[in-house]
């Protein structure tokens, strides 16, 4: 069979060879026949009898902010998984060799990759160690990390291998389900006019655009008031909104519609203190439904703050945690906050460890509490005589009436109205 394969791979390379493609890479899939294969190529190659190709550089495309490129969003991943799976499921490709094939851009050879890389995580179920090892084997050309969104120079790069290893956590505890994802919901409240926020962990924390006093549109950039998110809130329950940035509305507004409001400032692009990140997960902990959190843009401090949360919660590691926000939310976690999140992982492993140590005790009391209170009923209940007058059906006569009676923003903001290309303003829905 391992000869079988190698004769198999041989060939294609001397194919590809053949029409003059410089460079070449698979993933073995064993139990898809080797059908799915991923290279880089010079030139556009033409589909055969045993052979597709295709293409997304040109169809999946980041919108950036600075000089960051990527990871593709969760949509474009949902959409490139849609798009595979119909291809290896179709009769008329069922002979067929599938390859996904990339340029030489090193920014859209990454996006590809992760593309690829992703769907054999979640479909595949390889381990993202097999497939990026897959990606990177037998090749000379390594893979661009991807960046940040802050201005300026990259202090700390982001792995495919890191990207893989998020969707897999997320995977894990639930965060996402592509048989059952609406994308384009996803779609529609990620885009600025109908409130740019994104769900990072689905139930429990939304990551939201800092609101402003009242809606308006100003120089073109549609800004919302409190108001605009009550009737979202309240479908998904929202009980909780944290704000990070300086006083812009009143808080109150969102206390008044039955919101509890929380404020725990700090600067734009720095790092919480210790006793503010203690706070911030206090009120995720304590809060009865989910928490929508804000700064000024909603990414930097926002993701910052989430991303403690995912360590301490979920044990997530710091590149895992920073990958998933920025996949369900672009532009998120820039400049030092990157390296914050990595000196925290060990501490939010420790607090995290401590938490469910508490809860599996205090469960514990209260799981032994039933059983005495149990136990104290049933003793109860065998002490008990029976009076053979309670067992004759009453009259009605002997009811009584009463008886019856029941008992960096500001730049981020600006760069991401302008990426999204707007012909009507709506709102939100």
């Amino acid at each position: 069979m391992l000869l079988i394969k190698l004769i198999v791979h041989f060939a294609l390379y001397l194919a590809l060879y053949y029409h003059h493609f410089l460079y070449f890479t698979c993933i073995l899939l064993y139990f898809l026949s080797d059908r799915l294969y991923f290279a880089t190529l010079r030139s556009k190659p033409k589909s055969t009898a045993n052979t597709h190709f295709f293409c997304t550089d040109e169809e999946f495309i980041y919108e950036n902010f600075y000089a960051d490129f990527g990871p593709l969003n969760l949509a474009m991943l949902y959409r490139y998984c849609c798009k595979l799976n119909k291809k290896l499921k179709s009769f008329t490709l069922s002979r067929k060799r599938i390859i996904h094939y990339t340029s030489y851009d090193q920014r859209k050879r990454s996006n590809a990759a992760f593309l690829i890389g992703a769907y054999a995580v979640i479909y595949l179920k390889r381990t993202p160690e097999e497939v990026y090892q897959a990606l990177i084997s037998g090749t000379n050309v390594s893979f661009l990390p991807f960046r940040d969104a802050a201005f300026g120079n990259c202090t700390y790069d982001l792995t495919i291998l890191d990207c893989l290893q998020g969707i897999r956590k997320a995977s894990q505890h639930g965060f996402f389900d592509f048989e059952n994802f609406d994308v384009e919901e996803y779609e529609h409240y990620e885009r600025v006019e109908n409130g740019d926020f994104n769900w990072i962990v689905p139930g429990k924390l939304l990551a939201f655009s800092g609101p402003h006093p009242k809606s308006k549109i100003e120089n073109g950039y549609p800004l919302h008031a409190p108001e605009a998110y009550f009737s979202y809130f309240r479908q998904h329950n929202v009980t909780d909104v944290v704000r990070l940035n300086k006083k812009i509305y009143e808080g109150r507004r969102f206390t008044d519609a039955g919101f509890e409001h929380h404020d725990l400032f700090f600067e734009d692009g720095t790092t919480p203190s210790d006793l503010l990140t203690r706070r911030f997960l206090h009120i995720c902990e304590s809060a009865k439904g989910a928490v929508a959190v804000h700064c000024k843009a909603g990414l930097g401090r926002t993701g910052t703050l989430i991303g403690c949360y995912l360590m301490k919660h979920f044990r997530f590691t710091a590149p895992e945690a920073i990958a998933w926000i920025r996949i369900c939310r672009p532009g998120s976690i820039i400049g030092p906050q990157q390296h914050f999140l990595e000196q925290k992982q060990h501490s939010m492993w420790v607090q995290g460890d401590l938490h469910q140590s508490k809860q599996k005790q205090q469960q514990l009391r209260q799981s032994r509490q039933q059983e005495r209170n149990m136990a104290h009923l049933i003793s109860e209940v065998d002490d008990m005589s029976i009076d053979s007058t309670i067992l004759k059906p009453p009259s009605m006569d002997e009811f009584r009436e009463e008886d019856m009676i029941p008992t960096q923003g500001d730049k981020l903001l600006a760069l991401k109205g302008q990426r999204n290309p707007r012909s009507t303003v709506t709102v939100l829905r």
